[in-house]
């Protein structure tokens, strides 16, 4: 090789991070997967930090550390995302982070993948696309729904098939020397600590990638009382994201919170002056036929009994973040200025995973 003129491909040593919590059904062929990567051994080790599991998962993680000297299992008390994410990269020894969620499969080349893009393009965070499955109809309908514009907007991790800069990525990778100068997660975050960091990096002149080669696929929640939860969340959590960066504002943001607004003021306004409701009801009928499009649109992907289910699914999506974005907004009305990084708050929130 040295004579060909060609450079050694870089070979960092790397540490795959899962901040996980109740994870007991999916951990197994998480960590199959990622201690089934192609990269070199000796280079590449696995920290769980699992966020005080009760249903089996930490008793899961033992068993496979009796067998994989590479992986080790740490405690995070706080049982978030961001806390959980922090102890592991303190702890970590990798030149290179890569994040791994427990509902999450990687391809066997994915460290590899995520390795070459940071050293090809110079990122400094990379990541793939989100290839959403589900289980059962609802499942199934999920994972359609997250998968179109109509369903998450113009996040392009969602859908893309192509190389390319991008303001976030599912996941991500970087230098663990650009975690260190930009800092950790944010954990005030319950959610969106990945939006939250992205953004930040983002200000500061930072570069994004999401490259197809860095293939995954999660598995989505497989009913509408979770569903509801995981976007609420999502939509309240996003009005600190925009708090703490109100450049990165997107519109597409706000449109969920835009149309919940107007339901709610339409059905007020019907309500209140009955006259008024063929006026008002021009909202709420242009949402479902908007739905029902998109619905029908998909039916090729889907197939015709996943369509109606589809429909609901869309609703949920956008009806939990609207709302839970309009609680936001109501919970921090004076938090338009940015609050120092690092403050924790308490683990209010079951689910640590993303």
């Amino acid at each position: 090789m040295s004579g060909s003129g060609e450079h050694p491909p870089w070979r960092p040593s790397v540490t795959v991070v899962l901040p996980i919590r109740n994870e007991a059904g999916c951990i197994g062929a998480s960590l199959a997967a990622v201690l089934g990567q192609d990269y070199p051994a000796d280079r590449l080790d696995v920290i769980v930090a699992d966020g005080m599991s009760d249903d089996g998962t930490r008793a899961h993680v033992r068993q496979l550390m009796a067998i994989h000297p590479r992986l080790k299992l740490i405690d995070n008390p706080s049982r978030i995302v961001p806390t959980g994410m922090n102890l592991a990269i303190r702890a970590a020894s990798g030149e290179v982070v890569v994040r791994v969620d427990g509902h999450t499969i990687i391809a066997p080349d994915y460290v590899t993948e995520c390795v070459a893009a940071l050293g090809r393009s110079r990122a400094d965070n990379v990541g793939g696309p989100m290839r959403a499955l589900g289980e059962g109809w609802f499942g199934k309908a999920v994972a359609a729904a997250t998968s179109s514009r109509f369903g998450v907007g113009g996040a392009r991790f969602h859908y893309s098939d192509r190389e390319e800069w991008v303001d976030t990525v599912y996941m991500g990778a970087w230098r663990r020397e650009t975690l260190e100068r930009i800092g950790l997660f944010d954990e005030e975050m319950v959610r969106d600590q990945d939006d939250e960091l992205n953004y930040r990096l983002l200000d500061r002149g930072g570069r994004i990638l999401l490259s197809p080669r860095i293939r995954s696929s999660y598995t989505v929640r497989g009913n509408p009382r979770a569903l509801w939860r995981q976007y609420f969340q999502y939509g309240f959590w996003k009005v600190r994201v925009m708090q703490k960066h109100p450049r990165q504002i997107r519109l597409r943001q706000l449109a969920p919170p835009a149309l919940v607004a107007g339901l709610l003021l339409s059905a007020a306004a019907a309500w209140s002056r009955p006259a008024a409701a063929t006026i008002w009801g021009g909202i709420p009928l242009a949402y479902a036929a908007a739905n029902v499009v998109a619905s029908l649109a998909a039916r090729r992907r889907t197939g015709w009994a996943v369509v109606p289910v589809l429909s609901l699914g869309y609703a949920v999506i956008h009806m939990a973040y609207g709302l839970g974005f309009l609680a936001g907004l109501a919970r921090f009305p004076t938090k338009w200025r940015i609050r120092p990084r690092g403050r924790s708050v308490p683990a209010t929130h079951e689910d640590a995973s993303a």
